[in-house]
């Protein structure tokens, strides 16, 4: 009898115990999702503040674009330190083509090259114009080094992009970042750019693809986006090669 209470108070605290890892393995989950929603609604915020600066970023150039990537406070750290890296979202206008309004945000992950060296200590942001589809393909399908597997150069703020260089209007990526007020447009060579997989599966739910959700469309935005969404969407609501 006394063996028999002792197998049964073991199974009791066995249930017992499964039973609180469930609340607290949703709550790491809720927790986790909840930070690549505020990522989408820091980047929000950081093109909501760029593209109200007529002078920042040029409207030629946000018409001809295909996605936009952007990666809010990125510090150097996150670059020395290895294994880390800047988490940010990529925004794509639907369609095959990319001709159609702009969809879900999948998120993406920035590694490593000569990027902490260029931004000092403090925190910066970075936004990537992807200029054609092939950039956008690339971008979807796996990791990119930028400059070797696709071409990327500084982008030209405001009238200077009247005066852009051929390399600059040839590049698949045009780059720039802010700190501290300032808005220039900055060299990634060297740099990653990749799909990050795990933070797509944390914000939809389930494993899916970059491509899954900027090219065919699957998905629907989560909330947090609809800011981003909407801003894109007034600034450059049609593509215009």
């Amino acid at each position: 009898m006394k063996a028999s209470n002792k197998v049964v108070s073991a199974l009791l605290a066995g249930a017992l115990a499964g039973a609180m890892c469930v609340p607290a393995a949703t709550a790491k989950g809720k927790d986790e999702e909840q930070k690549e929603n505020d990522r989408i609604q820091n980047a929000g915020t950081v093109v909501k503040e760029i593209l109200d600066v007529p002078d920042d970023i040029p409207q030629d150039l946000l018409d001809k674009a295909r996605c936009v990537v952007v990666f809010p406070s990125v510090l150097k750290a996150a670059f020395i330190v290895g294994g880390s890296y800047g988490r940010g979202v990529m925004i794509c206008r639907t369609h095959k083509e990319y001709t159609g309004p702009w969809g879900a945000p999948a998120m993406m992950a920035l590694e490593g090259g000569s990027v902490g060296f260029q931004i000092g200590g403090q925190a910066t942001d970075f936004v990537i114009l992807v200029m054609n589809n092939r950039g956008a393909d690339s971008v979807l399908h796996s990791k990119v080094k930028l400059g070797a597997d696709a071409a990327v150069a500084a982008g030209p703020k405001g009238r200077d992009a009247a005066a852009a260089t051929d390399v600059t209007m040839r590049a698949e990526m045009l780059s720039y970042s802010r700190s501290r007020g300032a808005f220039a447009g900055v060299s990634l060579e060297g740099s990653t750019l990749r799909p990050d997989g795990d933070a797509n599966k944390r914000l939809y739910g389930k494993d899916v693809t970059a491509e899954d959700i900027v090219e065919e469309s699957r998905l629907s935005a989560p909330d947090s986006a609809h800011a981003l969404i909407s801003r894109l969407q007034k600034a450059s609501p049609k593509l215009k090669p």
